[in-house]
């Protein structure tokens, strides 16, 4: 999926895609670069401030998480400049920059596995906290799949929180991610399990032999094109509701 208004065709798959595309977007957030170079942090810049510049010391990472990977000492840098936020425990005095958002960039499709106890959760209102993956960034799309004894999908979200948080599982001993999702549509007529296992390609998904088993968020991305086409086929009403999430957008 090409990006959209970028100096870079795609999207990038390293850091120095990371650098390259933060030079287009950098002095329209108002920074001014001092040096870019070998040496943590990669890049010393400023920032205006009203009528004052602050210095913004700069980490350059393909994930926000990298940074907690590589070791770095979070007291000597400011800001973490990625391509991806994945990070829900970052640092409050980071401020994290993903360029993601600033390029029209694909979202991920997610099925999320909801047990009895949680479907008034659903059926509460348009905006809920859920339990989700580490690895689910804003915009994300959520399948919500009810288990027993229906087994089928009835509802779809979308991620709209930027930051996830740590807390204790009601259902289940641990701790767990929650974030705020909204829902993008009701199916007026469900896709069910069995649907799925009838599928040409879809039984042969690991998540559909698993039988919907596991923690957090299944990713479902590259089924997203027969997903979507049986999601459609049945509701054809939700089509508008649909529209921005065409397979062909898709991250996979």
């Amino acid at each position: 999926m090409p990006l959209k208004d970028a100096p870079l065709q795609y999207a990038p798959e390293n850091e120095l895609g990371v650098v390259f595309l933060f030079s287009k977007i950098a002095k329209g957030l108002q920074f001014r670069i001092e040096a870019i170079r070998a040496a943590y942090p990669d890049c010393i810049a400023y920032r205006h401030a009203g009528d004052r510049e602050k210095l913004v010391r700069i980490e350059f990472e393909f994930r926000s998480s990298n940074f907690r990977a590589h070791k770095h000492d979070a007291k000597e840098c400011d800001c973490i400049v990625c391509w991806d936020h994945d990070w829900p425990g970052v640092p409050d005095h980071l401020e994290v920059i993903e360029l993601k958002r600033f390029f029209g960039t694909p979202f991920k499709v997610w099925m999320q596995v909801a047990i009895k106890s949680q479907w008034r959760n659903l059926d509460a209102g348009a905006q809920v906290s859920w339990a989700l993956s580490k690895r689910v960034t804003h915009g994300d799309l959520l399948l919500m799949y009810r288990g027993h004894p229906e087994c089928g999908i009835r509802d779809i979200f979308r991620f709209t929180g930027h930051e996830l948080e740590e807390g204790e599982a009601s259902w289940r001993s641990g701790t767990c991610f929650f974030g705020e999702i909204k829902r993008v549509c009701r199916l007026e007529s469900p896709i069910f399990l069995s649907d799925f296992r009838n599928h040409r390609v879809l039984k042969t998904a690991s998540f559909v032999r698993a039988n919907m088993q596991g923690r957090g968020g299944l990713l479902v991305s590259e089924y997203w094109p027969y997903l979507h086409s049986m999601i459609h086929e049945r509701n054809p009403k939700i089509r508008k509701a649909l529209a921005k999430y065409a397979p062909e957008r898709v991250q996979r």
